[in-house]
């Protein structure tokens, strides 16, 4: 199980891996710098949410473990793990089509509403990770 036992950690490629999506009480760990950046994350069994510069960037429910997260202006990617399938909301640009990709396969093109929030569901029930890329 690839769950984050700081909450948050810098990786050696410059991506950020976040979450303990097997925590039964609630854990936050505030304040980390990463490439001058302040993230805040809380994370438990039933949910997980990041956030940089206190302003939304990740949340899942239930709680997700995530690894090599990486944000570009083209889009995200990131490995996911979960005990169940997870609802994930992101925050990308406003009123803009990304097209989403699940383990490599494509699930689709999807808008963010006005706020710049784009839902996906992931299967992850026994999965194990799962990649998932999302690009402008």
């Amino acid at each position: 199980m690839a769950v984050v036992e700081e909450l948050l950690r810098s990786e050696e490629d410059g991506t950020i891996s976040f979450g303990n999506h097997v925590l039964e009480n609630k854990a936050k760990l505030e304040d980390f710098e990463h490439c001058g950046d302040l993230y805040k994350v809380k994370t438990y069994k039933t949910m997980t949410k990041l956030e940089r510069n206190g302003m939304f960037v990740y949340e899942s429910v239930p709680g997700t473990s995530v690894l090599h997260f990486t944000e570009t202006a083209d889009g995200i990617s990131f490995e996911v793990e979960g005990d169940e399938d997870a609802q994930i909301t992101l925050e990308l640009e406003e009123d803009t089509e990304y097209e989403v990709f699940i383990t490599g396969q494509s699930i689709g093109k999807m808008k963010t509403n006005l706020g710049g929030k784009l839902n996906i569901s992931v299967e992850l029930a026994g999965a194990g990770e799962v990649s998932v890329k999302i690009v402008k």
